[in-house]
């Protein structure tokens, strides 16, 4: 196996030419929210659309290929990740556009930039996504949602480029969305969301986002290294009352354990690797089980190699 810290990569040289970047051996503890995990062994950073479909279309088939959002809910294993991790980081992909009450947003504009966008164009009903971490494109693929909404409820296209570098649009009915989940082959890459909308008031529509910034930061922790929610809710359940009732609210492992703040988050003390982080999760995925015969699924998607020892 290619050794991802000690060698160059033999994959620069069969790469197609593209006006973007590509990064060798890039650390992914820079990209992510837990900190953790090796680096990858090609980075991809496109100019804008043109150049991701023009990649899309020309790159080595043979070569394993992911994209990643803004980190938030993203675990990294030590070993790395072999092969292209793409990242829209270009300011091509942070744009957006407002025709009527429909916005479109490029997939890398964070949720939290969306604060001001709204408050300037004075659209209401994405007050939700403002407060969730990450960026426009991993919303779509998890489904995010809080406080009784879900992208689902305010999407209606997906702007992609497929496996050929074709850029297709996307009508929601197509995105077949559901609890935390989408349908996405994973070599197709979302470049931008259109939403939506209906007027508001700019007033109104801070307060809405204040008062669920306040319950977030009463119920969850924050300035601390962590992922957001662990573990998806069974349906008709809570994980986090899962986890309490399994004796799993003070576990550590390594450098990592259960927030006090929330059980249903896992955070970094500050030198936790990925497979503390990992392990940790097991152990109460093991545990819940054992208690309730109920197996919690992993909500933080977990990417990457073991690190050989």
């Amino acid at each position: 196996m290619f050794n991802l810290f000690k060698e160059k990569s033999p994959i620069l040289d069969i790469l197609p030419p593209v006006r973007g970047k590509y990064k060798e051996n890039e650390p992914m503890k820079k990209h992510t929210w837990f900190a953790v995990g090796g680096p990858a062994e090609i980075m991809y950073l496109p100019a804008d659309k043109e150049d991701l479909s023009f990649f899309m279309a020309n790159r080595p088939r043979s070569l394993p290929l992911c994209v990643i959002g803004g980190g938030s809910n993203l675990l990294v294993r030590d070993g790395g990740i072999p092969g292209i991790v793409i990242k829209l980081d270009s300011p091509a992909f942070r744009k957006y556009k407002k025709e009527g009450d429909k916005l479109t947003c490029g997939a890398g504009l964070r949720n939290i930039d969306l604060v001001s966008i709204l408050l300037k164009e004075e659209c209401g009903g994405l007050e939700f996504l403002t407060t969730i971490p990450g960026a426009i494109g991993g919303s779509i693929k998890t489904n995010a949602g809080c406080y009784g909404s879900e992208v689902k409820d305010v999407i209606i296209s997906a702007e992609v480029i497929n496996d050929i570098g074709e850029i297709k649009e996307i009508p929601v009915e197509d995105l077949q969305l559901s609890y935390r989940s989408s349908f996405f082959p994973e070599d197709w890459i979302i470049t931008a969301i259109t939403f939506q909308t209906h007027p508001e008031k700019p007033q109104t529509i801070l307060e809405k986002i204040n008062e669920m910034k306040s319950k977030r930061q009463k119920s969850q922790p924050h300035n601390v290294k962590t992922a957001g929610s662990t573990f998806k809710n069974p349906e008709g359940l809570k994980a986090w009352e899962l986890i309490k009732k399994s004796g799993c609210t003070d576990l550590s492992i390594g450098g990592a354990k259960v927030s006090e703040k929330h059980c249903n988050f896992l955070v970094n003390t500050g030198n936790a690797t990925a497979k503390d982080i990992e392990d940790l999760g097991e152990e109460i995925i093991k545990r819940v089980k054992a208690e309730t015969a109920i197996t919690l699924e992993w909500e933080v998607k977990k990417i990457g190699i073991n690190k050989e020892a």
